[in-house]
């Protein structure tokens, strides 16, 4: 598995499938979604990812705005960490690193101060009136993120981050669904900080 095809997979998010015919877009879930992403500076949630092909992974989320985020994978093998700048994958069972600037990368407007990824929030038609779907518009050279979301009027801005998937440059698809989400609790730096990988010999 190639750094980048894991890359792809990490960051790939969870569409929701229902049979009801699609939902147009409401100009008010844009206001939701502003009003969302303004409201949440932190996040850690439990992942669960799934690739075009069925294979599974999970681990654990921690987001802080502006920048940052790390996706840790059980087995503690594997991690994708933004620092501000860059998002880093490394593989410590390989000993492998690659980094990518934030900016190019679908997380970059994810990740961003603004609430409305720097201007190019778009809402699409949903197939399920419970749920706001939302992405950004040329997001990153390195693939598409479309994000989940459900109404829940107790979370910020009425809406909770479901899950998002992914499309990279090669069009491989990855889903990856959210649980035990927190909004707006305490996430030290110190957890977008990591140990270079070793290589191995």
């Amino acid at each position: 598995m190639t750094p980048m095809t894991t890359f792809a997979r990490a960051i790939l998010p969870a569409a929701i499938l229902a049979s009801a015919p699609a939902a147009a877009a409401d100009s008010s879930d844009l206001a939701r979604l502003k009003g969302h992403l303004a409201a949440v500076q932190t996040m850690t949630a439990n992942f669960a990812q799934t690739d075009a092909k069925g294979r599974t992974d999970s681990g654990t989320l921690q987001l802080k705005r502006p920048g940052r985020v790390r996706f840790e994978y059980s087995g503690g093998d594997l991690l994708l960490v933004a620092d501000g700048k860059r998002l880093s994958f490394l593989d410590y069972q390989v000993g492998q690193k690659s980094s990518w600037p934030l900016g190019k990368t679908p997380l970059g407007p994810l990740l961003s101060g603004s609430p409305d990824f720097n201007g190019k929030a778009e809402i699409l038609p949903s197939t399920d009136s419970r749920v706001v779907v939302a992405r950004a518009r040329n997001a990153g050279q390195y693939g598409q993120l479309t994000l989940a979301f459900l109404r829940n009027a107790s979370a910020p801005g009425g809406l909770q981050l479901y899950g998002w998937t992914a499309i990279d440059p090669q069009n491989h698809r990855t889903t990856v669904k959210l649980s035990d989400v927190r909004y707006n609790v305490a996430v030290p730096d110190g957890a977008f900080t990591y140990a270079e990988p070793k290589k191995k010999h």
